[in-house]
């Protein structure tokens, strides 16, 4: 029994900061849900048959577990039942897909009574404990491929079963690990290399994949140039460049037979074998390697995107990347909410209108305002600053959370550490970009303000453990 428990009167100290600022986060959260679905039929806060009734419960239940986490469980058994967990949430996100219930076009939620819950929120957890065990082990290294491969697999495994049960959104969040590998010793040139595949990807997307291919072949140039200057190839590889940018203008009917950008890859392919030599020469062979390795991996990623764009993602997801990218325009359709939700934010003006005063909130003209839009609340009743001081409240939360990770010795609780921190910053960049029409609409809840109890005591789980791990550091 001793093993599970801990002795609650061990004297270990949790970071106030980051209590004062979660207690801060969903009493704010509460209040907000309470304004988006508020009616003067339902005006008791603590009416258990609407939400702010419910996320009450949902509050209480998780200050409850956030207590057991912090004074009941042994902090130690985190490494010894992190596989176990991970493995059972696995199982559980295979099953949902087959045995869970449909809602708004995913299978990712099981039902018990009218109360649902969401695997793949709390596999956030197990997966980021299963990864701080993997790599906090004697002799990891990042460096080599075989432990960096059982990294990749602990974060993708999870990924493609939540993609699988159509929850596109909540994959995403799994990508914010990255940094996390980039803390513990990846290279740089696979965060260059995400960002890449995303400029890659809007390029194909909203002008042709030849503009893509012109544009990553002239930065593999320049690149090259500065990771080995030779202006003779320099200048032959730029040529090279312009003669495949007219490819599309030259009036023979034979070059109508290939698409512009395979041509371009065939005009390039002796630039190709010039840069090879580059690999078995002693000086730069390393970064000569990356470029040569990111330029195809660019190319892959052109050709393929029409193919993941057109069969892989669902219609509602194609449409609302076009209507961000500017391809579409559907004010009244699927472009709706963003559209209601910036008037919303819009309309709050430096202050606010008020607690209980917003207009676009309650004429519920932002659907899902209580959830993934909870900040279109947030905007129009508390204005520019209320919102200035929500995101500063979350900017500490992830600084803390890594300033802590920082000073722990004990590597398991610095590599969780950085996988909350990691998560909870993609969570409030996506949610607040995509409220704002920066970001595609795709259904990630705000931590500790969006209704809902998987998320909300997901998220709780998630930083008490780091909390209570922190403890330890604070007593050694």
């Amino acid at each position: 029994m001793n093993t599970f428990l801990t002795n609650s009167k061990s004297g270990n100290k949790v970071d106030l900061w980051l209590i004062l600022v979660y207690l801060i986060l969903i009493l704010f959260g509460w209040a907000n849900i309470y304004s988006a679905v508020y009616s003067e039929d339902h005006a008791f806060i603590f009416d258990f048959s609407q939400r702010y009734g419910m996320q009450f419960v949902w509050i209480c239940i998780s200050i409850i577990t956030s207590i057991f986490i912090l004074y009941i469980i042994n902090p130690l058994i985190y490494r010894t039942i992190s596989p176990l967990l991970y493995l059972i949430m696995l199982f559980l996100l295979f099953s949902v897909i087959f045995l869970g219930r449909e809602v708004k076009g995913s299978h990712s939620w099981f039902f018990i009574g009218s109360v649902g819950i969401q695997p793949a929120e709390f596999s956030k957890i197990t997966t980021s404990l299963m990864l701080a065990t993997i790599m906090s082990q004697y002799n990891f290294s990042l460096n080599k491929t075989k432990d960096a491969l059982k990294g990749a697999l602990v974060v993708l495994i999870p990924i493609l079963l939540i993609i699988m049960e159509k929850e596109t959104g909540s994959a995403l969040i799994y990508l914010s690990l990255i940094f996390v590998f980039f803390r513990e010793g990846l290279s740089g040139w696979f965060i260059i290399l995400g960002f890449s595949v995303i400029a890659l990807f809007i390029i194909t997307i909203v002008y042709s994949p030849f503009i893509a291919l012109i544009a990553i072949l002239s930065v593999a140039v320049i690149i090259r140039f500065f990771v080995r200057p030779n202006f003779k190839t320099f200048l032959i590889s730029a040529a090279t460049i312009v003669l495949i940018a007219f490819v599309p203008k030259i009036p023979f009917k034979f070059v109508e037979i290939l698409k512009p950008e395979i041509w371009g890859i065939i005009l390039f392919v002796p630039i190709v074998f010039i840069w090879l030599k580059d690999l078995w020469t002693r000086k730069e062979r390393k970064e000569s390697r990356w470029l040569f390795l990111s330029m195809i991996c660019g190319i892959i990623v052109i050709f393929s995107v029409n193919f993941v764009f057109n069969n892989v993602l669902q219609a509602h997801q194609k449409a609302r990347i076009e209507n961000l990218l500017g391809i579409t325009e559907d004010l009244h359709g699927i472009g709706y909410n963003v559209h209601q939700s910036k008037i919303a934010i819009g309309s709050g003006g430096l202050l606010g209108k008020g607690f209980l005063h917003g207009t676009q909130t309650k004429y519920n003209f932002v659907p899902e305002q209580s959830t993934d839009f909870i900040f279109c609340t947030v905007g129009e009743e508390w204005g520019f600053v209320g919102s200035i001081v929500l995101l500063s409240l979350y900017i500490f939360l992830i600084i803390r959370i890594i300033v802590l990770a920082e000073k722990n010795k004990d590597s398991f609780t610095r590599i969780y550490g950085y996988c909350v921190a990691s998560i909870f910053m993609l969570h409030v960049f996506i949610n607040i970009g995509m409220t704002i029409g920066l970001l595609p609409v795709i259904g990630i809840p705000l931590p500790f303000l969006s209704y809902g109890g998987s998320s909300m005591l997901s998220f709780t789980i998630l930083l008490f453990i780091f909390i209570r791990l922190d403890m330890n550091r604070q007593t050694r």
